[in-house]
Order: C-alpha cells, then sequence, then structure tokens
C-alpha cells in the first residue's frame, strides 16, 4: 500500500511511505525518483516539480523456503535440506531451482537478497537498512554497513539472522567439519554429501554483478575473521575454508540449534 498520493503545487513538499503486505517487504521506489530524498526508503520526501510524476513501490514476497531437516550420519549436525530461497533439494551442483538466494553477510531476508534486486552505492547507517536494495562498496573495509557490527548473525537469536525459528547460520568449525566429511574435497563432494549442496554462485560486491552459478559455491558461517567473515567456498577443483568480504553476496545454508 502506498500513501502520499495526489495532487500538488510545484515546489512542495510532499511525504510518502510505503507499507508492506504480510510476508512481503519494501524493495525501492521506481519511476520519477529524481525529486525524491531517497529512493530506497519505505518513508520518503518528494519536493514537486513542475510536471506530473509517476512513482511505484517495489516489493518482494519474504522467504518462503520449505523447512525440512536432514543430518550428517559423520558429524552428527541436523541442517535445513535447502539453501534459503531454494525451492528444492538440489538434483545436481548446477541445479537452478535449489541455488536460493546470496546475502550479504549480516543482513536480514529482505530484498536484497534476490539476484536481480536492485543496487546502490549508498552505505546503510544501520544494522537494518530499511530496504531491499544490494549495497555496493568499493573499499575497505568492503561492508555495506558503514560502522562495522561483528555481532550480527550470532546464533539464532542473533540480530538479522536470517534462518527460520530454531536454526541459526553454521560456525566456521562446524563447516569445516561437513567439509572433511565429504568424499572428496570439491564441487563433487558438496554435492554428494548428505547437504547436497549446489555450486549457486556469488555475488559481487563492487559491482553486483552474479558469477558461478554452477561452478562455484561459496557459504557463509557466523565466524567473523577481522573485517572479513569465514566462508565455506567450493569449485570443482577444491574445498577451502576462507576469509570473505562482508558486502558480497553468498549463499546461506542453515543449521538446526
Amino acid at each position: 500500500m502506498v500513501s502520499g498520493a495526489g495532487e500538488y503545487e510545484e515546489g512542495a513538499t510532499v511525504t510518502i511511505m510505503a507499507t508492506a503486505s504480510e510476508s512481503y517487504s519494501f524493495v525501492n521506489w521506481d519511476g520519477d525518483t529524481a525529486p525524491m530524498a531517497d529512493a530506497n526508503a519505505a518513508s520518503t520526501t518528494v519536493t514537486m516539480p513542475a510536471s506530473d510524476i509517476t512513482l511505484t513501490a517495489d516489493f518482494v514476497q519474504d522467504d518462503t523456503t520449505v523447512i525440512l531437516d536432514v543430518t550428517n550420519p559423520v558429524t552428527g549436525k541436523t541442517w535445513m535440506d535447502r539453501n534459503l530461497g531454494a525451492s528444492r533439494v538440489a538434483t545436481s551442483g548446477s541445479d537452478e531451482q535449489a541455488f536460493g538466494d546470496l546475502y550479504q553477510w549480516g543482513r536480514t531476508g529482505d530484498g536484497h537478497r534476490k539476484r536481480n534486486s536492485p543496487t546502490t552505492n549508498t552505505l546503510s547507517s544501520s544494522d537494518q537498512p530499511g530496504h531491499g536494495v544490494f549495497i555496493l562498496i568499493r573499499n575497505t573495509p568492503f561492508n555495506w554497513l558503514a560502522t562495522q557490527n561483528n555481532n550480527l548473525w550470532q546464533g539464532e537469536s542473533g540480530k538479522n539472522n536470517p534462518c527460520p525459528d530454531g536454526y541459526r547460520l553454521p560456525t566456521e568449525a562446524e563447516w569445516d567439519a561437513e567439509r572433511q566429511s565429504w568424499s572428496s574435497n570439491n564441487a563433487a563432494g558438496a554435492f554428494s554429501s548428505p547437504l547436497k549442496l549446489p555450486a549457486a554462485g556469488n555475488r559481487s560486491h563492487s559491482d553486483g554483478t552474479i558469477d558461478g552459478n554452477g561452478s562455484f559455491g561459496s557459504y557463509w558461517s557466523s565466524t567473523v575473521n577481522d573485517t572479513g567473515v569465514w566462508t565455506l567456498s567450493f569449485n570443482n577443483n577444491d574445498a577451502t575454508m576462507g576469509n570473505i568480504l562482508r558486502a558480497s553476496g553468498r549463499s546461506v545454508r542453515c543449521i538446526k540449534d
């Protein structure tokens, strides 16, 4: 729902607000956005120009990922059987329906996670930006958040935890234990594991492009490492735990608490 529509005099300052229905989140405004104070804010002001303008609020449906469990008999850990945003368990390492969404580390399940979400160069001043836009950053420390916060995504009750109730982001140690249980230390081992991890690609922090679909997988942990985060990554040749920049877009697989 959008409020603020109507006829106004040139130069008038008008507040417009987009209110998402249940199970939806605001993404951004489209159309004649030039007079707007902030095209990424659900509530913003418009200084009316001489001509008519048209504005459209974009919304995205919240995660509806089916919650089913799978347990690795080697590690004894129970996980969701698919990535957040995926419509099914992977049937191959390149199964697009199993790729799911790509999250910036520490953000909620707002619209930014969608692979076709719009981008902005404006960093967020708060832990919850209030929009569903993928935030680009080309400078150190390569974080979508202006002030670093290491307390995001820490456990089931951690702030901004995108996982369903009873689930959380795995730690670096939990991911590494899964990796060591695979039959081979590469993308083939990731898919043949109980978790059926697909090579779901990643999204660039600098320009928002997506790369590696079907050949590269990268999964966030909750374990921070200086300005980065420990992440499980794999390709056709190997699999490693590495330090990844927080503004990049990576897959999320939730573990049961």
